[in-house]
């Protein structure tokens, strides 16, 4: 059952190419929190948004951006912050920067997570690290008159990140993790039921695993609340052109068509999205081969 809720219109902010300077790197728990002084980046962003970061340096054979989830942007002073976690070479090239190197960054790109026109409680969950967006968007949402519940879950409580500042910026925060070491023993789908019925919420907004998304989306539809999911899906170019991160979403017609994660997302609408038949391409889909694909 397809479920609806105003919104307003997304706002098209172009992305812009910035030779950005690492103002500072920290580990924070099992990750690191990279700060990029970008000019005329900041200004842009909305939460959701991801930026683009060339890895390697100028002669590495690393040809590919690493995208990231934009944590947090400082109008102010043009920074951009996002959280990571070394998983590769381009990621461990990121841990070992300092203060004053060079990183080409590319960015707001993306749509944004929109906002209800009139205040309403809102659920906001996160996997991990995917609670970056999360502080930014509840700030925009609580500007707008709406109560702001965040759930932020986890393997364990190194793989947490941001309980505190979620505490000063929620109007309640519940943590899962799911070997017990902190707050409920679980995942973060185990507690939304009891949310939604304590909270009245009329809008999720999540961010994290696909694995954990298409759960939090499967709970939203049977409370009938309408969901918005950031997906974590691999983008090589993060401006549409490679098709690397595309996703079976079913369109205002009911036809399923391959949308790009990096420009028709990383936001879309939970229940749009075909997430048993992520990573495949279903035979109905608008333009597939005979046959289906893989």
């Amino acid at each position: 059952m397809a479920v609806t809720h105003p919104i307003e219109a997304l706002t098209d902010n172009a992305p812009l190419q910035a030779a950005a300077e690492v103002v500072s790197l920290a580990p924070v728990a099992d990750y690191f929190l990279l700060t990029l002084s970008a000019p005329g980046i900041a200004e842009r962003v909305r939460p959701g948004q991801f930026a683009a970061l060339a890895v390697g340096g100028p002669q590495s054979g690393m040809l590919l951006r690493r995208s990231f989830s934009i944590y947090r942007a400082g109008a102010e002073d043009d920074t951009v912050a996002i959280v990571f976690a070394v998983h590769g070479k381009g990621t461990a090239w990121l841990a070992g920067l300092r203060p004053g190197d060079p990183v080409d960054t590319v960015g707001p790109l993306g749509r944004p997570f929109a906002l209800p026109e009139q205040p309403a409680p809102c659920l906001l969950i996160a996997g991990g690290y995917g609670s970056a967006p999360m502080f930014g968007l509840a700030e925009r949402l609580r500007e707008r008159g709406c109560a702001v519940h965040m759930v932020l879950g986890a393997a364990s409580e190194p793989r947490l990140f941001g309980v505190d500042e979620a505490k000063r910026v929620a109007d309640s925060v519940t943590v899962t993790t799911e070997d017990g070491s902190s707050g409920v023993r679980g995942l973060v789908t185990d507690v939304l039921p009891d949310l939604v019925s304590r909270t009245g919420a009329r809008a999720f907004y999540a961010c994290g695993p696909m694995g954990m998304l298409r759960a939090v989306a499967a709970v939203a539809e049977r409370h009938e609340v309408p969901s918005q999911c950031a997906v974590e899906e691999a983008m090589a170019c993060g401006v549409g052109v490679c098709m690397t991160c595309v996703l079976p979403v079913v369109g205002d017609d009911g036809r399923t068509r391959m949308m790009r994660s990096c420009v028709d997302g990383p936001v879309f609408e939970g229940d749009r999205v075909r997430w048993g038949a992520v990573d495949t391409i279903p035979e109905d889909t608008v333009g597939a081969p005979v046959g289906g694909g893989h």
